[in-house]
């Protein structure tokens, strides 16, 4: 029998979303509500898993009073409040913070963006060909994941994943100022010479593929990695008896990567390195 912890009631505030009233509970933010609602509101930096860091202001609305636009991901809901989600003026902050990201990073495997420019009119390349893109390689120095920060929107969620919010390793962190900024380990070694205990918890959070398993990488260069034929089995890590469970990601009978679930109470997304990259003795059929 499944037994739902019940926790601590919370008291329900009233506001209105889009002249409709709705009805959250107290500490919910304003996309929390918002997705309660059925209301779509697109969003790179936020993660269920960690503290919103307010960083790709994708998911910005009007709240009656309030001089500026404000981040759904992180502003609290109040009694009373009046939020307008796809107002002329929110549209049109995506739509230029949408021609900005897709003009200057590499944006081919975040999911929904492709769909998103499309609804919100957005127009990257009417900044020309000339706009500035890191221009960097992939850093592949290690068999077990692949840092490609042409990909990287500066989310900070990699960094929090590894820091104080789950891992505590600090093996990276963002480094440079202004254009200069970019997600490095110290001193800009290799991976291999750094603090990271590959664990695979910054791939977990990365919404555009920045960082990806070096099997993805692989199959994505050679043109073979194909999601739609993918399937996805949940089962428990047998490596030790924390119980942690593992989403394998199934193609062509190969294990292609792992995941694990972000509602799991023992997980909460995050695996360590056996767990997260142990699986190619399964494969092994020598």
């Amino acid at each position: 029998m499944t037994v739902t912890p019940l926790g601590i009631p919370r008291r329900l505030l009233e506001f209105t979303i889009d002249g409709e009233p709705v009805r959250a509970p107290e500490g919910s933010t304003i996309l929390d509500a918002c997705r309660t609602a059925g209301k779509d509101i697109p969003t790179l930096c936020q993660g269920d898993t960690l503290r919103p860091k307010n960083a790709c202001r994708v998911c910005v609305v009007e709240v009656e009073g309030s001089r500026t636009l404000v981040p759904a991901c992180s502003r609290t809901a109040e009694p009373g409040m009046e939020v307008r989600t796809d107002t002329e003026r929110a549209r049109h902050s995506r739509r230029i913070v949408l021609e900005l990201l897709a003009s200057s990073v590499d944006l081919s495997t975040t999911p929904q963006v492709a769909e998103w420019i499309k609804e919100y009119e957005a127009k990257p390349d009417r900044f020309g060909p000339d706009a500035a893109r890191p221009g960097e390689e992939p850093k592949v120095d290690n068999e077990l994941y692949v840092r490609d920060y042409g990909k990287c929107i500066l989310c900070y969620k990699c960094v929090d994943a590894c820091g104080d919010q789950w891992q505590n390793t600090f093996a990276i962190s963002v480094s440079g100022r202004g254009f200069d900024a970019r997600i490095a380990v110290e001193h800009d070694a290799p991976l291999t010479d750094s603090a990271c205990v590959y664990c695979g918890n910054c791939i977990e959070v990365c919404p555009t593929g920045a960082l990806s398993f070096k099997s993805e990488f692989d199959m994505r260069a050679a043109g073979t990695w194909n999601e739609s034929a993918q399937t996805q089995t949940t089962t428990v890590c047998a490596y030790c008896g924390v119980g942690c469970n593992l989403t394998l990601h199934v193609q062509d009978n190969d294990i292609v990567k792992v995941t694990s679930p972000h509602d799991n109470p023992v997980t909460h997304g995050n695996l360590c390195i056996k767990g997260r990259f142990g699986y190619q003795h399964v494969q092994n059929r020598d």
